[in-house]
């Protein structure tokens, strides 16, 4: 697939509104698996709503390319969350007292959390829209380097915050392959927030 591979490196934010039209164009999918860096810049520095304006942008960016169209396409928008964001539809089973005062606090004193949530929240007000931009917002749990395996999507975390299973990164990566390339499965998973853990 080489001859359709084109690599183009830049600051999602720092491109102008024309040049991530044109680099959405004629996409059938579109990921976007943007994170802070874990650093002290890049947890507590600037761009503090990374994730949130990068989505909004190309969120956007599709929206227009559709509007341009004559016969515009349906679009396939991909973002990884975390399985510590709370789906916005209120599915999620209500979190232990300990695990709702640490995410609160985590919430306020931690940039990115607020980032990913609010990221989430706004892919997720995309459900009524009339436009043909779909979404899936997959919520890995604990992230780990390692082999592709077989994985298992969740519709909400199967059990605690933290230490009840892993995800590896190969593995979330795969997850958005699949969706892409099979229909069936998109059509189970679209407009939700499925959560991945590995099966091995």
């Amino acid at each position: 697939y080489k001859e359709f591979l084109q690599i183009e490196e830049a600051a999602v934010l720092d491109l102008s509104d024309e040049k991530l039209e044109e680099l959405c164009s004629g996409c059938d999918a579109i990921v976007s698996c943007l994170g802070h860096n874990l650093t002290f810049r890049g947890v507590f520095g600037k761009p503090r709503r990374l994730v949130t304006d990068a989505v909004k942008r190309l969120c956007n960016a599709i929206e227009t390319n559709q509007f341009k169209e004559k016969e515009p396409k349906k679009v396939k928008f991909l973002l990884m969350g975390s399985d510590g964001v709370a789906n916005p539809s209120g599915e999620d089973d209500k979190r232990t007292l300990g695990e709702r005062t640490l995410i609160f606090f985590l919430r306020y004193l931690v940039p990115p959390v607020r980032d990913n949530e609010t990221a989430a929240a706004y892919i997720h007000g995309k459900m009524d829209s009339p436009n043909l931009l779909q979404w899936v917002v997959i919520r890995p749990t604990d992230l780990i380097d390692g082999r592709v395996t077989k994985y298992e999507l969740f519709h909400k975390p199967p059990g605690s915050l933290f230490g009840d299973g892993v995800a590896t990164r190969a593995n979330v990566a795969k997850s958005f392959v699949d969706m892409i390339l099979t229909q069936s499965l998109w059509d189970e998973w679209k407009f939700k927030m499925p959560v991945i853990h590995n099966l091995e």
